[in-house]
């Protein structure tokens, strides 16, 4: 830490406490430390001033009613008076704008539910010509009630048809069933699952299941409280400095920790809401719920307590969110849940609490290879760089990634194939340590502060994990940690990088600060959340920025995503794309990696040649003209039209067959490593376990993307042996 900062907190510890007992405490010491901390630490090196105010303001609005559909032009207008007062609002903790706000949303969703109930007296004819701008930036707020009122019923309207609609295609899907004549068995099932309707029904059960979603969704909003308000106004502030600047209310703070870690202390279950109920949807395997066997999937939890004689608390009505934190809690503790069963039983179960790997986080492997091929290929997938900040010896991505490529290694693999796809980051040290594992040492990336302070990242470690042939997949979802270590695999010439046009172009480094006096001494007396700034800009070792542009892959294929805005370009506020001086490292030169035209033109060649990968470009070009489509008919029979249409496009372009040529063999992954399961729980688990293998073997035999890379693998091993591949090439496309 340099000395700046050191001298800005002595500053902030000094600061008069008295100042801060006026108004409003816990908003006046969280203003007071969110200003400093953006102003002090942020990248962009900013002040907190009405011209960030004004950008605040319209970011508020979004979060406040982002389609325009609660407040109206007089209700904006009354709100704007505040437009250029958020800077000063944020440090005196006088939230004039929050005072204003929450009585005008709270009338508006009321009046929104006495017109749901008004509407939905009758049903909804669909004769009319009446169309809806879905998009919320090309509509404007309404003038006076008679517009808002109109705008209410045609979205009741346009919902209730959707419903209608898939109604429908469940009928004509049900149809197709019976046509196929299945076997009796799975006749009954399906009937189970689509039960069949008359015309008059589906209508019915459509304007029923609406109206009881929108009165659900209008009274989860009532339930905001000033809590919910005051992190939509800090965060209107935050998100100006750039789109990952967060400020993380305590609860929120526990999820973010949770979602980092990859692990949480509590009963293994997951939960959601079921209209007024918390209804278990999936308990976890290998946590306390799965070796306790009381709790069960559908059952309906109505009250929660501490111990077995805890007082307990009512989840009837309660958030999800905030039903969780009641059931979570500290390992070796007792919760006692009181739970409606299926049958209408109700049962009480005692828990006792345990730590709970989310599986879904962990490191995966296979080893993959084609039939009648005798090469055999490492396949790691990576979800995220999780890592477990408040345990020196807790679980860490960098070890499981390591554990993963010495068991390859002893099977005796051709090459690995990294997958970093739909990986958001995470964990900057694991970018660095995880490079480290396939180079022998040297830098891995830069950072740059706001004062142009540059920090060289290395990898001191000379040993290396595996130095055999290696691709790293990446897509338009990799992101952070994701990008330093592709970077690093392809500026080292240490294997190739495959993937679409580039990946997400998240370049910037966030710390999590904990808010409130001493906090950053570690001297933190009272939760008051967290403010996740970014803090630096990282450049890869040749000096360019993955900011915005992102890694450009070494070959390109087509993105099956390429339809949507979801890149950092994307993103409001996102930093500009920059450059430092490059830095000296020693390239890889194991393996050749100086002409790989061959290896572009034979994957090109592929590509054009594959019927899949022409159904993703064909895809891709029809959601492109449909996402500029946002006005929809709310008439019947020119909605049936459409999705008729629809319909015969996306069936023709359906793409979820099993290629069964790829042999999947070796399904490891470090949850069961993690996962501390009993000698009397071993043959569930393996049960589980084996539900988990065939779900993940299915998703490789559908993988586009990774069949082709395993044929990219097969030409890269030819390249690095000298084997003449240019002739296959031409042999095969004279042979069209």
């Amino acid at each position: 830490m340099h000395k700046l900062i050191k001298l800005t907190l002595f500053l902030v510890i000094l600061i008069p406490l008295s100042i801060q007992a006026k108004i409003s405490g816990k908003e006046k010491k969280v203003g007071f430390y969110i200003k400093n901390y953006l102003q002090t630490y942020h990248f962009r090196d900013m002040k907190i001033d009405d011209n960030v105010s004004q950008k605040a303001f319209a970011e508020y609005l979004k979060r406040v009613d982002y389609s325009k559909q609660f407040l109206t032009k007089d209700d904006v207008k009354k709100l704007r008076k505040h437009e250029f007062k958020m800077d000063d609002q944020l440090e005196s903790a006088e939230l004039k704008l929050i005072d204003q706000t929450m009585p005008i949303l709270e009338k508006r969703v009321k009046e929104a539910d006495k017109l749901r109930e008004k509407i939905f007296k009758k049903q909804f004819t669909f004769k009319g010509k009446e169309k809806l701008e879905l998009d919320p930036e090309k509509r404007d707020w309404v003038k006076d009630q008679k517009e808002w009122e109109a705008r209410w019923t045609m979205i009741f309207k346009h919902s209730v048809l959707n419903r209608y609609m898939s109604y429908i295609d469940e009928q004509e899907d049900l149809k197709k069933e019976k046509k196929n004549k299945k076997s009796k068995k799975k006749e009954k099932k399906d009937k189970k699952k689509i039960e069949v309707l008359t015309d008059a029904q589906m209508r019915k059960k459509s304007h029923e299941a609406i109206s009881k979603k929108f009165k659900l969704y209008f009274s989860r909003i009532l339930k905001d409280d000033r809590v919910d308000f005051y992190e939509k106004f800090v965060n209107s502030i935050a998100t100006i400095y750039d789109p990952h600047t967060t400020y993380f209310p305590p609860k929120k703070k526990e999820d973010f920790d949770i979602d980092i870690s990859g692990q949480l202390e509590g009963i293994g279950a997951v939960l959601q809401e079921d209209g007024a109920y918390i209804k278990v949807v999936r308990i976890v395997p290998g946590g306390a719920a799965w070796r306790q066997k009381g709790l069960e999937v559908d059952d309906v939890i109505l009250l929660v307590g501490e111990g077995k004689g805890g007082e307990p608390v009512d989840l009837v009505d309660m958030r999800v969110d905030d039903a969780v934190r009641y059931i979570r809690g500290k390992k070796g503790t007792v919760v006692s849940l009181t739970v409606k069963k299926v049958d209408g039983t109700r049962k009480t179960i005692n828990i006792e609490r345990d730590v709970v790997q989310v599986g879904a986080s962990y490191v995966k492997s296979s080893v993959i290879k084609m039939k009648g091929s005798k090469k055999k290929y490492g396949y790691i997938m990576l979800p995220k760089f999780y890592r477990s900040f408040n345990d020196s010896d807790g679980i860490n991505c960098t070890d499981d990634v390591r554990d993963e490529l010495v068991y390859l290694k002893k099977q005796k693999v051709d090459g690995i194939i990294l997958d970093l796809r739909n990986n958001g980051g995470g964990a900057l040290e694991d970018a660095r340590l995880m490079t480290g594992l396939f180079i022998k040492d040297g830098p891995v990336v830069q950072t740059k502060n706001y004062s142009d302070q540059i920090d060289v990242l290395k990898d001191t470690d000379t040993s290396i994990t595996y130095d055999g042939p290696l691709i790293v997949m990446t897509n338009r979802f990799s992101a952070s940690a994701s990008e330093i270590l592709a970077g690093a695999i392809k500026d080292y010439g240490r294997g190739l990088v495959v993937g679409g046009a580039n990946s997400h172009g998240k370049g910037t480094v966030q710390a999590v600060l904990p808010v409130g006096p001493g906090a950053l001494r570690g001297l933190l007396q009272e939760k008051l959340g967290a403010l996740k700034v970014t803090i630096q800009q990282f450049y890869r070792v040749n000096g360019k920025s993955t900011q915005y542009k992102g890694v450009v892959p070494d070959i390109i294929l087509p993105d099956p995503m390429g339809y949507t805005e979801s890149r950092e370009q994307d993103l409001d506020y996102s930093l500009p794309w920059s450059k430092v001086g490059s830095l000296k490292y020693d390239k890889w030169t194991k393996h050749n990696l100086n002409n790989i035209d061959i290896l572009k033109q034979r994957s090109s060649f592929r590509v054009k040649e594959s019927p899949k990968f022409k159904k993703i470009i064909d895809s891709v070009d029809f959601l492109n003209k449909r996402r500029g489509d946002t006005v929809v008919t709310l008439n019947l029979a020119d909605q049936k039209k459409e999705a008729e249409e629809n319909k015969k496009v996306t069936e023709k372009l359906k793409l979820d067959e099993q290629n069964k040529n790829i042999l999947v063999s070796h399904f490891e992954h470090s949850l069961r490593k993690h996962e501390n399961v009993r000698a009397e729980d071993e043959k569930q688990w393996k049960k589980d376990f084996a539900q988990r293998k065939e779900e993940w073997i299915e998703g490789i035999r559908k993988d586009v993307l990774l069949e082709e890379t395993l044929s990219i693998m097969t030409d890269f091993l030819g390249h690095i042996s000298g084997t003449n591949l240019s002739s296959t090439v031409s042999s095969s496309i004279s042979s069209k």
